[in-house]
């Protein structure tokens, strides 16, 4: 099948993290990507920066800025995630892009977003997380929030709603002739993908403390057990079905299945069912699990996550290393498409 955005050219503005992961997004659905940065790249282009044609210039000189006009005026994207006014400052900015290409879709990302008090100051994925109010939710009760990464903000909340958005564009654009501003902030986008939890805050279906909730580990049917040797499992049984099958594999009182909502039973059944994991291995419990509707997985390490006969599939290797594929997978006929199995490295 051909990749639905073959022919899409983007002219993206060497940055780190967001903008590169939206660029890298696009590229693997098809678009062709220019990279213009001030020296070439110092690795191999492998990760967010692979499938790039990469162009150095001074856009500090009249030539440089001259060229990055000419690529922008050739260009159906642009992306950038420079501070806001960087690109103006420049002589890069919407203004002399739409000059020069009237249907061009500008796509900037910010942490921020273009306008209000802090538009200027620097951030990372942990201040963005931290001022959506989301990292206070994140963690134990007895500890300090705790960072789920960089993938919240940055990637989440940021890349991938650039990558939204510029996809939205371009649709209008096909239709319409119509280039748009893409202004995705990385707390706006943080805060979309938070829906549910505010919707559930105002109807009283979460509160603001952590490991108080039904979804934050607070409940014993959404947690992670250690296991006995090492080792975690992952159990999110929320559906009373699965609940029931994971409390007859797991030996405990049938009266924890009727005690599943009932929120004053929570710490003991907590108590109950960390002394069960770790009464056994993690092993022993996939075996136990293994065929089980009952929403049981190991907590697998990275490593092996990509020799996972299900995870595994969406991985390619790179001689010794793992990539992931690009996501999602597109077919014409829903279902009909198999994945390749993917062999790791020989362990002989």
């Amino acid at each position: 099948m051909e990749k639905p955005l073959n022919g899409v050219k983007i002219v993206e503005f060497e940055g780190l993290g967001p903008a590169p992961f939206a660029a890298m997004a696009l590229s693997d659905m098809g678009a062709e990507v220019i990279c213009i940065g001030r020296k070439p790249p110092q690795a191999p282009a492998i990760w967010l920066d692979r499938d790039r044609d990469f162009r150095v210039l001074d856009l500090k000189s009249e030539a440089g800025r001259q060229a990055a006009l000419d690529l922008i005026a050739r260009a159906d994207v642009l992306i950038e995630g420079f501070r806001p006014g960087k690109m103006e400052a420049l002589g890069l900015g919407p203004v002399e892009a739409f000059a020069v290409n009237p249907a061009l879709i500008y796509g900037r990302m910010t942490g921020w977003g273009q306008e209000g008090p802090l538009t200027g100051m620097a951030g990372h994925d942990l201040n963005f997380l931290a001022m959506t109010g989301l990292l206070s939710l994140m963690g134990h009760r007895d500890r300090p929030p705790t960072p789920p990464l960089n993938l919240v903000s940055d990637f989440g909340g940021g890349g991938m709603y650039l990558a939204f958005g510029i996809a939205c564009a371009l649709l209008k654009a096909r239709l319409t002739g119509e280039g748009a501003v893409i202004d995705a902030a990385m707390v706006h986008g943080t805060s979309h993908l938070a829906t549910f939890v505010h919707g559930r805050r105002v109807q009283g279906g979460w509160s603001d403390g952590r490991e108080a909730n039904a979804l934050d580990g607070g409940a014993p049917f959404y947690r992670v057990y250690a296991c006995a040797e090492g080792g975690w499992m992952a159990i999110a049984a929320v559906e009373p079905q699965f609940w029931t099958n994971a409390v007859a594999v797991l030996g405990l009182p049938p009266e924890f299945v009727a005690w599943q909502g009932e929120r004053n039973h929570w710490p003991a059944m907590i108590a109950a069912v960390t002394e069960r994991f770790a009464s056994r291995s993690r092993q022993d419990w996939e075996a136990a699990f293994a065929g089980v509707d009952a929403c049981v997985t190991p907590v697998l390490s990275v490593d092996e996550a990509v020799r996972h006969p299900q995870v595994g599939r969406y991985f390619d290797w790179l001689g010794p290393v793992a990539r992931p594929k690009p996501a999602p997978v597109l077919t014409r006929a829903p279902g009909a498409w198999r994945a390749p199995r993917s062999k790791g490295p020989s362990s002989d």
